[in-house]
């Protein structure tokens, strides 16, 4: 896809995990394949300004102190060309406590059954990112201790994610032939008896009380627990403050951004939905300077 005056689009994936496309200029702060370069976003966005026609990041911003997401996209308005767009996908608080509410009614009508499984989801999926201290949390205890019928409603809400992190659990408990290892997994066992073997002596030298406050402190600095959470109201005003207009709630596979749909990102090669807990929200840098831009 090239833009109106010929030069190909610039298009950039921040904070991409493991959805990428090849297309995009795919930017996170680990290696999840070839074409993903490593950086950390909370040190800017390694691209001149007014360079990119798009800038999209998914389940990105939570993770984020608030501080922080104000820097990333004053970030994304600066690389951007003028008209450029910012496409910001985030858990849905709204939406997540509308589906709460509802659980809870339907309980105090059923009182057990479905209606208890999907109340206990759904206070789980409101709460437990936010304050776990271990890797998972209560969401994989709540799919480790439940079968598949059971976890229909989750599934539903969870969507892609939800059915790898199934199928990872199913695995974990498959019995497989031994196979020689990869040098892949050589090296991490071999980190893991090393962190093991860390940890006690931390214990050692801490005593468990402070090596277990350390462990927990380590653990919610990692960027796996969420540190905000947005609707649509904080996300369109927090879009206006750094500098961007027009801010537009969207479906998961409609966007400004030219044949999004086909690069599979927020949606599955047959439409679905790969987070269906989110909000799809994008906005425009104004077409002449924005005083919100940043002068790096």
């Amino acid at each position: 896809m090239s833009a109106p005056d010929g030069r190909p689009l610039l298009l950039v994936n921040l904070g991409c995990g493991h959805r990428f496309h090849p297309r995009w200029l795919n930017i996170d702060i680990q290696k999840s394949g070839d074409e993903v370069v490593v950086h950390d976003v909370r040190r800017g966005i390694p691209l001149p300004d007014a360079s990119a026609d798009a800038v999209y990041q998914s389940h990105l911003l939570e993770h984020l102190s608030r501080c922080e997401s104000e820097f990333v996209l004053r970030e994304c308005l600066r690389v951007l060309r003028p008209g450029g767009v910012v496409r910001v996908v985030v858990p849905d608080l709204e939406g997540i406590c509308r589906a709460y509410l509802e659980t809870v009614s339907a309980c105090a009508v059923a009182g057990d059954g479905a209606p208890v499984l999907a109340h206990e989801w759904m206070v789980t999926e409101l709460v437990d990112q936010l304050c776990r201290h271990v890797s998972g949390g209560e969401m994989l205890a709540y799919f480790r201790g439940h079968n598949h019928d059971q976890l229909a409603f989750a599934l539903g809400r969870a969507g892609l994610e939800g059915r790898r992190l199934l199928e990872a659990i199913a695995g974990a408990h498959a019995v497989t032939p031994k196979q020689a290892l990869s040098p892949r997994q050589i090296l991490g066992k071999a980190r893991r008896l090393a962190r093991a073997i860390r940890e006690s002596m931390l214990r050692l030298v801490l005593g468990p009380e402070d090596a277990q406050a350390l462990a927990i402190g380590r653990f919610r600095l990692s960027g796996e627990v969420h540190r905000w959470m947005y609707d649509r109201i904080s996300v369109s005003a927090l879009l206006c403050a750094v500098g961007f207009v027009s801010p537009t709630i969207l479906a998961a596979g409609l966007s400004g951004i030219p044949d999004f749909a086909s690069y599979d990102l927020d949606t599955e090669p047959d439409g679905s939905t790969c987070k269906p807990d989110s909000l799809f929200v994008e906005a425009t840098r104004p077409p002449v300077p924005c005083a919100g831009a940043s002068t790096r």
